[in-house]
């Protein structure tokens, strides 16, 4: 696998032709050109062709900056991600994990498409790595290994992944509702074969709205707090 391009466009100090007149496109423009058409049509949709065409240049000339898609989608994918918000501080590490957390789901709501575009073996990009050392930086000094630091990260990004990912699959809607409410319908006369799940939604149902990030969150948390010693959260009121 050859990553030179997606590394040297992320990585690289190339912002564009440096000799002669002032270059036309800059980096930044071409990949907010690509996020506005994966946004509004996803990233099937994106193409050098599709993109050069609305910046008004033609493919070729979109190739003196950016080598094909694939570099262009990991441009793209990491200005999308964005920058981590500040560490609030403090001695809560998993109320500062936490934080980290919920900052991260936005941009993926924003634009599910990232999700595909993060996924395998890549290059990661400046505002990647970012939100990875924010995240491995509140786990310092907290006797986890290098190994059990990056799983931690792993999966509280992996939850958050999923709940964005739901969210992708139903647009403008509720998917544990949704989803909560089709399963109701399928168990509603298969009751006695399956009481476990009879008797969570019946409870669910009269519990409220789904929970799911905050709660899965809270169990990943309370699992490390355990683990590394941390102050015990407060009971919500």
């Amino acid at each position: 696998m050859d990553l030179t391009g997606s590394l040297d466009l992320l990585w690289g100090d190339r912002p564009g032709p440096r000799r002669g007149p002032k270059p036309a496109l800059t980096h930044d423009l071409i990949a907010r050109t690509g996020i506005a058409i994966a946004d509004a049509e996803g990233l099937a949709a994106v193409s050098m062709q599709r993109v050069a065409a609305d910046l008004g240049f033609t493919k070729m000339s979109l190739y003196r900056y950016v080598p094909g898609k694939s570099e262009l989608v990991a441009l793209m994918a990491d200005l999308a991600m964005g920058t981590p918000p500040a560490d609030p501080g403090g001695d809560d590490r998993c109320a500062r994990l936490r934080a980290w957390a919920l900052a991260l789901l936005p941009g993926f709501v924003r634009h599910p498409w990232v999700l595909e575009a993060t996924t395998g073996p890549r290059v990661v990009g400046p505002n990647e790595l970012a939100w990875m050392e924010a995240a491995l930086a509140v786990l310092d000094g907290t006797g986890l290994g290098g190994a059990a630091r990056m799983d931690v990260l792993a999966v509280l990004a992996g939850h958050v992944r999923n709940i964005a990912q739901q969210a992708a699959t139903t647009p403008g809607g509720d998917t544990g509702t949704q989803f909560g409410a089709i399963l109701a319908e399928v168990v509603r006369e298969r009751g006695d074969r399956f009481p476990a799940v009879k008797a969570a939604l019946a409870e669910a149902a009269e519990g409220g709205e789904d929970e799911a990030l905050g709660f899965g969150l809270d169990l990943i948390l309370d699992g490390l707090r355990a683990r590394i010693g941390d102050p015990g959260r407060a009971d919500p009121a």
